[in-house]
């Protein structure tokens, strides 16, 4: 796996994609997984989120103190 510099912020790139584009690729995303959002969780998911909503460095992140 390829390791980024902690010292350094990747350079942002430029879409490739018009503004027009990816407004219609988010719209046509957005309808074609509406009835997925609005259906409830599976048993198995609702096990998944639970076993990782249960691990400490999610539910208390590290502080941020300096």
């Amino acid at each position: 796996m390829l390791k980024m510099p902690t010292d350094r912020k990747p350079e942002a790139r430029r879409p490739t994609l018009s503004a027009g584009v990816r407004r219609h690729l988010g719209l046509s995303l957005q309808a074609f997984y509406a009835d997925a959002l609005s259906a409830p969780a599976s048993p198995r998911l609702e096990a998944v989120l639970a076993r990782f909503l249960r691990r400490p460095e999610i539910v208390a992140p590290p502080s941020t103190e300096y």
